[in-house]
């Protein structure tokens, strides 16, 4: 039966048929028309009555409850009917199009579907066609309603939605990209994934919960006193229930095509639900807390584990859009402040507490998104972790062998340090894992942990040139070695002593020049005896730890943009508050006094074995100088902020055997000389460092321009700082990954007096 007309007869190359005008199809057509689509749409649907709907509606040109009528002229074919409906549909349109219409490599015909299982409607095709046709694209949009039929379709649905595609090998090209441009169209994000691997995700992630929604709501309705239950159920309740008034005949449908996965996903829920129960049962206070405090932070760290993004910036920068800082020039630098948590004792601190037997109490924890990917794969490891509250943080100490084995890989966001340090911690454990991180991680070199962990007799795959992911095989038998490490670098050095911890024998590491200690005095902190003798140090393997609070110390890396700060600009006077002044980590004050900081060290201690003071800053003109060869190790990451100090000095400062800076979060040399450039100081740039001409006794030393940071936080934070001195506004872009070492930087750099604000920028703007 037809119903309405189709506008004349449209090209081969314009007409869309949509197969099942219900709330997906409606909202497709009407997403088309809203985007400025003005050729053909027509659609196949039993109910003549939702195809005059349609019509009325503006959502389609015409339509008809026979679909082969349709199929000629029709160059894209939308399934949108049930899964269970999907055999006969298939069955008739391979009777419909003309031969080879869905062949070859630049198929006539291209066919797409809406199912949210995959591999039912790829065995429909097989058995309507024969094989899978090269123009038959199998996809799936994560969106949906609890309202039914083409009068709930609504052009905003798929906006900001996921579509996942899942082509199979034979998929001709050309198809995949017209079904991906349509949902583009839509404003949704195309994912691609394997038949298999769909189908087992959305088991888990939508068909689960709908399945408990229903059971749960079920069974509640069959209570006595079920009219209390549902008048007095708080909001979490109505939330996590809505689902079950979804349509029941497509969830029967989708349950029945899934069968396999939705019963895998719901054996592992029952096993997961009886660990609970028995800790319940029990009184188990540590397995509850486990279960309940990861499953919070997992909670909101799910699109940034899918997307490998860091847990909070990137997130912020793919939701919201890129954050930029804008630095207006001048400013003076004064008060008294405390720069977050230091970044290094902050990982360390985590690790070696979830190790110990008992429970270690943290203050000062730097909630920063480095540490927090440290934080999170302890507890997918099964550690309870309170917090962080305020810098507070609560581990229960598992003991050496008491980790389980993630559900997944490790995803450590932008911390080069935690997966260096992961690689040799979990070289020793009894299972498998793989560490993953964002796209910056993944340019990082591991080779320098992943050969010598090897040496060990660890078995690692990284990917090609050494890099991420990192894949560790379990149950390996390590034995301790001598190593003389080909560069200075407290990361490896730290990997090979906690990969030591579970080693044969005796674990030595010969460093060509001193590096940071924090792992070896957090070691002994935690009572694991670590011995040192000049460039060496070593410890026996098969200890243990016990439990030690710690109060990690400001940050000397994150106070250095404010020493900067203050020691560049005319008039400064800053107090920095409970700064770690480790011996392998005070290259920054030794260069700054010998470019002429007036910089004094007050109130000197030592908390939780790690010494800290007060620093006090005064201006007073710089001088350059010829930066110390063997204080380049101990302030490798605080080059950003002294390439600043230079630039706004009296003559040259020179820096050589400065390498490793080129293998940061980018390289750090290029970046930096790239950023002077914009601004107008004079440099030179070599192999393994850089000469600095500064601006001396100038008020303005420098223009201002737009810097791209390179997703770099230290090259970000440097340029904020150089708006000092600067005759005009600087902008950074691409700032989000500050908030991996610095949150609340910017505020904190308005607290003492400079000008700098955030924007953001929408993507694709």
């Amino acid at each position: 039966m037809a119903v309405g007309n189709a506008h004349g007869e449209p090209s081969a190359e314009s007409r869309i048929l949509i197969v099942g005008l219900g709330l997906i199809g409606g909202s497709l057509a009407a997403a088309l028309r809203a985007s400025g689509h003005e050729r053909s749409i027509v659609a196949c649907d039993p109910d003549a009555a939702e195809i005059e709907r349609g019509i009325q509606m503006g959502l389609i040109d015409g339509g008809d409850t026979r679909l082969a009528p349709l199929v000629e002229g029709a160059s894209l074919i939308v399934l949108a009917v049930p899964v269970l409906a999907m055999r006969g549909v298939m069955a008739d349109l391979a009777a419909a199009l003309p031969k080879g219409a869905v062949s070859g490599a630049a198929p006539r015909v291209v066919i797409t579907d809406v199912g949210s299982t995959k591999a039912a409607v790829r065995d429909c095709a097989l058995a309507a066609f024969g094989e899978l046709p090269a123009g038959l694209v199998l996809g799936h949009p994560i969106a949906g309603s609890e309202k039914s039929g083409v009068a709930a379709s609504d052009p905003r649905l798929y906006a900001n939605h996921k579509v996942i595609l899942t082509p199979a090998a034979d998929t001709a090209p050309a198809a995949v990209a017209r079904v991906r441009a349509l949902w583009q169209v839509c404003g949704a994000e195309v994912l691609e994934m394997e038949v298999e691997r769909h189908d087992q995700v959305l088991a888990r992630t939508s068909h689960l919960p709908h399945l408990l929604a229903f059971s749960l709501v079920d069974t509640l309705a069959r209570q006595d006193e079920r009219l209390d239950i549902f008048r007095y159920a708080a909001g979490g309740f109505r939330d996590f229930t809505r689902i079950a008034g979804s349509d029941p005949v497509m969830w029967r449908d989708i349950f029945t095509a899934n069968r396999d996965a939705v019963l895998a996903a719901l054996d592992d829920f029952e096993a997961g639900l009886g660990r609970l129960r028995r800790a319940v049962e029990a009184g188990d206070g540590d397995a509850m807390l486990a279960t309940f405090d990861r499953a919070s932070h997992a909670r909101h760290y799910f699109d940034s584990l899918l997307n490998q993004t860091s847990y909070q910036a990137e997130y912020q920068m793919q939701r919201q859009g890129k954050l930029s800082f804008r630095a207006a020039p001048g400013g003076r630098v004064a008060g008294r402040i405390r720069v977050p948590g230091d970044k290094s004792i902050s990982h360390r601190s985590i690790m070696l507490g979830a190790l110990a037997e008992g429970v270690t109490e943290v203050k000062g924890f730097l909630e920063g998104e480095d540490s927090l990917a440290t934080l999170q794969a302890f507890r997918e490891m099964g550690v309870a972790i309170e917090g962080p509250h305020q810098g507070r943080v609560t581990v229960h100490g598992v003991g050496m062998h008491g980790l389980k084995a993630p559900s997944g890989p490790l995803y450590v966001g932008n911390a080069g340090t935690a997966m260096r340090l992961f690689a040799g911690l979990l070289a020793g454990q009894g299972f498998d894992t793989e560490l993953i991180g964002d796209a910056s991680l993944t340019k990082r070199p591991m080779g320098r942990v992943a050969d010598p962990l090897r040496l060990m007799g660890a078995k690692i795959d990284t990917a090609e040139g050494g890099r991420p992911p990192l894949k560790i095989r379990g149950g390996q038998k390590l034995k301790g070695i001598t190593y003389d490490m080909p560069m200075a670098s407290a990361q490896v050095k730290s990997c090979l002593l906690l990969a030591g911890l579970y080693a044969e024998g005796e674990t030595r590491v010969r460093e060509p020049a001193p590096t940071r200690d924090h792992t070896e005095r957090m070691l002994t902190g935690f009572g694991y005896e670590v011995h040192r003798d000049g460039d060496t140090c070593w410890l026996q393997g098969g200890g243990k730890l016990a439990a030690a609070p710690i109060d990690v110390p400001a940050d000397i890396s994150s106070a250095t943009f404010f020493l900067v700060a203050a020691a560049i600009t005319p008039g400064s006077n800053l107090l920095l508050e409970h700064v770690g002044i480790n011996p392998t980590r005070i290259g920054v004050i030794n260069i700054l006094k010998l470019m002429g900081a007036d910089l004094r060290l007050t109130n000197e201690r030592e908390v939780g074995g790690e010494p800290v003071a007060d620093l006090h800053i005064r201006y007073t003109p710089l001088k350059g100088i010829d930066i110390p060869l063997d204080q380049v190790p101990l302030a490798i990451d605080e080059f950003p902020a002294l390439f600043i100090a230079a630039a706004s000095a009296n003559g040259v400062t020179r820096l050589r055997g400065a390498e490793e800076l080129r293998v940061k979060e980018s390289d750090r040399i290029q970046a930096m000389a790239d950023g002077l450039a914009i601004i107008g100081v004079e440099h030179t740039v070599v192999e393994d460092g850089i000469d600095i001409v500064g601006a001396g006794d100038r008020e303005v030393a420098y223009g201002g321009g737009r810097i791209d940071s390179l997703g770099d936080h230290r090259i970000a934070m440097a340029f904020v700082v150089a708006s000092l001195r600067a005759g005009d506004e600087i902008v950074i872009d691409d700032c989000a990954n500050v908030a991996t070492s610095f949150p609340g930087f910017t505020e904190l750099a308005r607290v003492v007096g400079l000008r700098v604000s955030e924007e953001t920028q929408e993507v694709g703007a």
